[in-house]
């Protein structure tokens, strides 16, 4: 099972910068949108062969999530339960037979920490729903989380250090979360890669140079780690300035 996950940056932007060329090549069983910044019917397309979900922010043109999906959930839900952060759009969970998987765009607690606070009170929340989920079934969270979670992580570790992404707080809350019994599954298979990103500054030729975050993620937990096939960042996308995530699950007899 293939799973991809983009922070596509504008999807009606992404789109005329080779987003139906992308599906058609990867192929993916699901694929989870962050900061689709639009509603669905401020743009006439179509995504073939999926069933489309949408969680648009009340406000247009910002944040927004989305999940394009070839087999039907059993059942899907918006948002995390407290109107301070679902009127922004940034959770979905599709429910499926083997897994919750749900699809997250983190607050950026942006520049000097202004949102730190409801950024901090997210993850709280988020991760609390999480859990509730986890009581059931296992769980898939996929997206822009917004934060570099160790050195290793960011190009540049130190200047940054407080800086949002990569400040102490919000490194903290990851930290919580994996303890909470989630699993960062590129680590997982491949602790010690460097100069894996999956965001760029437009300044500067980051891109150029490789001086990224990696910010978007998979995370499983724990039961879902002899599924675990592979997982990779899709560095050689363009279209918006995150690159594409992926995660392979094997649910073959002999891992079920």
């Amino acid at each position: 099972m293939k799973l991809i996950s983009w922070n596509v940056n504008g999807l009606r932007a992404c789109m005329t910068k080779g987003f139906n060329d992308f599906l058609a090549a990867e192929d993916p069983d699901v694929i989870c949108l962050q900061e689709t910044k639009m509603q669905r019917e401020q743009a006439d397309f179509d995504f073939a062969g999926y069933t489309e979900f949408w969680n648009s922010a009340e406000k247009k043109g910002y944040a927004g999530t989305a999940i394009f999906t070839k087999t039907e959930p059993l059942n899907v839900t918006y948002g995390i339960g407290d109107e301070q952060f679902d009127c922004e759009g940034r959770v979905i969970c599709a429910e499926f037979p083997e897994f919750y998987l749900v699809t997250v765009y983190t607050p950026n607690a942006q520049k000097e920490l202004v949102r730190i606070d409801f950024r901090m009170a997210f993850e709280d929340k988020f991760r609390a729903y999480l859990e509730r989920l986890h009581e059931t079934k296992p769980v898939i969270v996929c997206g822009d989380m917004n934060v570099a979670h160790r050195r290793i992580d960011i190009k540049n570790a130190k200047p940054n250090i407080g800086s949002a992404g990569f400040s102490y707080e919000e490194r903290g809350k990851f930290s919580e979360l994996l303890a909470a019994g989630f699993v960062d599954s590129f680590r997982e298979l491949y602790p010690d890669a460097k100069d894996a990103y999956s965001w760029w500054s437009y300044m500067g030729k980051a891109r150029e140079k490789n001086v990224g975050w990696r910010i978007d993620y998979f995370l499983i937990t724990e039961e879902l780690k002899k599924n675990l096939a592979d997982s990779k960042i899709l560095s050689d996308v363009m279209g918006s300035d995150h690159c594409p995530v992926e995660l392979i699950l094997n649910f073959s007899e002999e891992n079920a």
